[in-house]
């Protein structure tokens, strides 16, 4: 970890050792009222949750947890293969109230705190831009943040994460079993189908969450699978 990119040092007793190499990121909003109710409860022990690092929205860096070590963010979880994604991942709290308190935009001070952190992190640990994902992308049936008014086309424009594709066309699958196995093979747990496509929409297609297959995120789909498929998004 580079130190100047964080602003203070807050040891969370809420952590183990790892079990996995790390590989993935996992972008969360707070979902409480404040900061420091959030804080707080990360640092508490009868909690059982913390974060790696924790970025409120005047741009501040909390570290929380040792990069090297496991924190406890993502709960139960599955991404590509991988269901231990608190040991194979690196947790970032964005405050934010949420859907239950009021969920608003994320200010640009946040966020320009953010990229250098991640980008930092991304380039130490060789992390792929397809690990970089959202709480909702993880736990589609649980979760909804960082949510549908977190800027991820701007992480994709700084390859911070995977560029959101144009579908080039509507691409209507001939029954939703086989958009599922597409859905599961570009790495979603598909276990409860309609929360994986509300979860899939909130990520790629923002402006339509509602949880119904149609041709436009087929397309998107398609195009992430292509994208990987040769080579392109790692």
């Amino acid at each position: 970890m580079n130190r100047w990119l964080v602003n203070r040092f807050v040891q969370s007793p809420n952590w183990n050792e790892r079990r996995r190499p790390i590989s993935m990121v996992v972008l969360h909003y707070t979902g409480m009222k404040s900061a420091a109710e959030a804080l707080e409860r990360m640092c508490d022990p009868a909690a059982e949750v913390s974060a790696h690092y924790m970025i409120d929205e005047e741009g501040i860096v909390t570290s929380l947890v040792s990069e090297e070590n496991r924190a406890w963010h993502a709960g139960r979880s599955y991404w590509r293969g991988e269901s231990d994604v608190n040991s194979a991942s690196i947790g970032i709290e964005l405050v934010n109230p949420g859907h239950e308190w009021g969920y608003r935009p994320f200010p640009e001070a946040q966020m320009d705190a953010l990229m250098p952190l991640l980008a930092d992190i991304l380039d130490r640990h060789d992390i792929p831009r397809a690990n970089v994902v959202g709480h909702s992308d993880i736990a589609p049936a649980r979760k909804q943040d960082p949510g549908e008014l977190f800027d991820w086309a701007r992480l994709g424009e700084l390859g911070l994460a995977l560029e959101i594709p144009a579908a080039r066309m509507n691409l209507f699958y001939d029954n939703p079993g086989k958009f599922y196995l597409a859905l599961e093979r570009f790495g979603y747990d598909i276990t409860e189908g309609r929360a994986a496509v509300a979860a899939f929409q909130r990520r790629w297609r923002p402006a339509r969450i509602d949880g119904e297959i149609d041709g436009e995120i087929g397309g998107i789909l398609f195009e992430l699978l292509l994208e990987r498929d040769i080579g392109r998004a790692r």
